[in-house]
């Protein structure tokens, strides 16, 4: 078929509410780029939603899988171990945040990951309340649409949803009443820890800390806008937890593996979570999540209790085990700080100059896990994803304030970087100058 058959084929037989960018068809995928049907090749600053951190078809990840595939690609868990499930853990222990963590179950998607874990804190602490925090994206499962809190598409008309979940803020300052109504000098430097107070009095009003298993946190507020919080936060919530034998989990489906210029987000600040749940960029694409815990509570679930048919998958577990070696052969931590700087200096430099300033209400992130945060009304930041588009770059949309988010590949390198930057920096121009391009099919749609 050809490429507009074969989108007018998609359209007609994929299920509608799926959400995409665009409706052009991906034929192929290499490195910083993917080719389409039609032959356009686009610089991807997605990343499959930050999956192929390592570039798509990363020659190491590629030749692992196709090696695996010779040997066995199905060796259900429940009927033994297999060796790559083991050569990944094996693998991912010294890449924890913190030395708990000595305890694995792999499934296969992030959303799969977050029951998971939910499954381990109620079981473990024989309590059924979950907190989860305004802005969150845990997943579109019947149990995660309850978790998450970014937009209310999610759950919206398939109620009703799973009980014993409760939300309090997460301290985003840009986005912050009392900062932005004081002249007490509050800001990301300064916080006024609103949200710690919040959830103190939540657990004074609504779920006691006898009735709560688990906080569940994204370090860096994914979905909900590329938000990391600000100094001392997460030790608070930390303490809170230790306090009131409440579980902490660290969703880092999004986060982890290098995104943020550390393995896992978690570790700027030096908190230890309870269980890690990780996914996406886990297997460089191939279908693969996790979560890690400390012994003494996944040796709490009985045998039988825990399981899936294609969980921990042999090719994707191999795939894995590549990712991991990759980070420390190719030094991808060292080109995540050097890229994020110089994209980050670009957003920043836009947000100050004369011509494009009144169009930028924040620039965050960390490594290469950035935002750009237009004033609302206006609909900047899909106007500049459209442009990007035009200028053959594809870049994603995100939260319900109007943000632009940017995760290109880990590895991508300085020459490709410039490339990215000088585009993004051009459509913040043209938007600046009113131009108005066709908006992109992002607008309104459920992206994760």
């Amino acid at each position: 078929m050809s490429a507009k058959a074969l989108t007018q084929f998609g359209l007609k037989h994929v299920a509608k509410g799926v959400g995409r960018l665009a409706t052009d068809v991906i034929e192929s995928g290499s490195g910083s780029y993917v080719t389409m049907v039609g032959g356009r090749r686009m610089l991807d600053f997605t990343c499959g939603i930050g999956v192929t951190n390592l570039g798509h078809c990363h020659p190491a990840v590629t030749k692992a899988a196709e090696s695996q595939v010779g040997k066995l690609v199905h060796g259900q868990i429940n009927i033994a171990f297999q060796k790559s499930y083991l050569n990944l853990v094996e693998a991912l222990l010294p890449m924890m945040p913190h030395k708990s963590l000595d305890t694995f179950f792999f499934w296969n998607s992030g959303a799969e990951a977050v029951e998971a874990a939910v499954k381990l804190a109620r079981h473990a602490t024989k309590k059924q309340n979950l907190i989860v925090m305004q802005g969150s994206y845990h997943g579109r499962t019947f149990g995660t649409m309850a978790m998450t809190r970014s937009k209310t598409i999610y759950g919206q008309n398939y109620g009703p949803l799973m009980p014993g979940v409760f939300s309090v803020p997460f301290p985003y300052c840009a986005q912050c009443s009392i900062a932005a109504k004081s002249n007490t000098g509050f800001s990301f430097e300064n916080c006024c820890m609103d949200p710690v107070l919040q959830l103190e009095l939540l657990l004074k009003q609504e779920t006691a800390p006898s009735d709560t298993a688990a906080i569940f946190i994204e370090p860096v507020l994914g979905e909900g806008g590329y938000v990391p919080p600000p100094p001392g936060y997460l030790s608070r919530v930390r303490q809170i937890c230790d306090k009131n034998n409440i579980l902490l989990v660290a969703d880092e489906v999004q986060s982890g593996f290098g995104r943020t210029g550390k393995m896992f987000a978690i570790e700027h600040w030096g908190v230890r979570p309870d269980i890690l749940v990780m996914a996406k960029g886990i297997a460089n694409g191939f279908p693969l999540s996790a979560i890690a815990s400390r012994k003494e509570l996944m040796d709490m679930q009985p045998p039988g209790s825990m399981g899936g048919t294609y969980a921990g998958n042999a090719v994707s577990c191999a795939a894995g085990v590549a990712v991991a070696k990759a980070f420390e052969d190719e030094d991808i931590l060292k080109n995540v700080n050097a890229r994020g700087a110089e994209l980050k200096a670009m957003l920043r430099s836009s947000s100050l100059n004369a011509d494009t300033a009144r169009l930028i209400h924040d620039v965050r992130g960390l490594g290469l896990m950035l935002a750009l945060e237009c004033r609302p009304g206006h609909g900047y930041a899909s106007k500049i994803q459209a442009k990007c588009m035009e200028k053959d770059l594809l870049v994603l949309t995100t939260s319900i304030h109007d943000t632009i988010r940017l995760i290109p590949p880990l590895n991508i390198s300085k020459e490709d970087m410039a490339k990215g930057i000088g585009i993004i920096e051009d459509a913040i121009k043209d938007v600046a100058r009113g131009e108005d391009p066709v908006e992109t099919g992002s607008r309104g749609q459920a992206l994760e």
